[in-house]
């Protein structure tokens, strides 16, 4: 993969432009049961921001009307939504595929005992952070005994049949690095995952995303207090690679903040960074996509964006270039 070289720290990232919507990405509150450090919607126990009902009845007529193939559901932890059932089974029902952005302890939370058989009862797609296979760097960077949750877990998914091949059910789980550096190979470290997950715990599970952190929110402070900040900025751009530009995710997809206001990604929507009106410049609404006619096709891009672009590329579904 050819990397450009020397990148000028003052840089500004190249436009690029939306295609065909395949993936509404919505947020649906940043209440969490987690407190993590690389959190860039400084999400936590404390936050009671939530989607209320009449933007959450929106998203199956969205799906509906646009053929939208793909729902994903974040947070926070989506799942403590209380309206979070009831939009999954919408959605399946009009065949759309669910993708549910899990945090694993979620599982282990009060009222959530039944969790895994919904979710596998209705074929939701999890993405599980596990940002490695040992104890002390995943409490270091989630909590302390997140590692031991998380594992059981993954042991109970694993005996609804989720990671298994042939099981319809699909089990990819996320690695972020520790600190203000690039995520490793992914296909060398997903395989170096499912060697340890499998021979210490039995665990199986489909595939491995690696994603790169993102210099906004929690992680930007943490850089600013290591006096880090500027020095992963310029790794991000000395890094950039203009191959990965025609697969980053905001080309096929759109994020939706837990107030029904609409982003080119998820990063941009911490930014307050919005996508506008083309004819009034005024802040689109989910209700916007019911009329194609006003959508921008110019996405809002900043110096964050070189996160998705450095090395092998970053995107919600992993590396653009495994």
């Amino acid at each position: 993969m050819r990397m450009s070289a020397n990148l000028s720290e003052t840089a500004s990232f190249p436009p690029i432009e939306r295609t065909d919507l395949t993936i509404l990405q919505v947020n649906l509150g940043y209440r969490c049961n987690q407190t993590c450090a690389h959190c860039h919607v400084n999400a936590s126990p404390k936050r009671r921001e939530m989607m209320d009902q009449s933007n959450l009845s929106l998203i199956p007529e969205i799906l509906k009307s646009r053929s939208i193939p793909t729902l994903d559901l974040t947070g926070g932890a989506p799942e403590l939504h209380e309206g979070f059932r009831s939009l999954v089974k919408q959605a399946r029902t009009l065949g759309v595929k669910v993708i549910d952005r899990c945090n694993l302890t979620i599982l282990f939370e009060p009222g959530m005992e039944d969790l895994a058989a919904f979710l596998a009862e209705h074929q939701v797609e999890i993405v599980a952070s596990l940002p490695c296979y040992s104890l002390e760097n995943v409490d270091a960077q989630r909590g302390k005994g997140v590692f031991d949750k998380s594992l059981a877990a993954l042991q109970r998914l694993n005996a609804f049949g989720y990671g298994h091949e042939n099981s319809g059910l699909v089990l990819n789980l996320v690695y972020n690095p520790q600190g203000a550096v690039l995520p490793p190979n992914q296909q060398k470290l997903q395989n170096d995952y499912k060697k340890e997950l499998l021979q210490h715990f039995g665990i199986v599970f489909n595939e491995l995303f690696t994603i790169t952190n993102m210099p906004i929110q929690r992680f930007a402070n943490y850089l600013k207090a290591k006096k880090q900040y500027d020095d992963y900025l310029r790794l991000l751009k000395e890094n950039f690679s203009a191959a990965n530009l025609s697969h980053v995710m905001c080309r096929s997809l759109i994020s939706v903040d837990w107030q029904g206001n609409l982003y080119d990604c998820d990063f941009n929507q911490q930014l307050g960074l919005n996508m506008v009106n083309n004819k009034n410049g005024e802040k689109l609404h989910m209700r916007d996509l019911l009329d194609d006619n006003h959508l921008q096709r110019e996405i809002v891009v900043g110096n964050h964006c070189f996160g998705c672009t450095a090395g092998q590329g970053s995107s919600c579904g992993g590396s653009l270039n495994a």
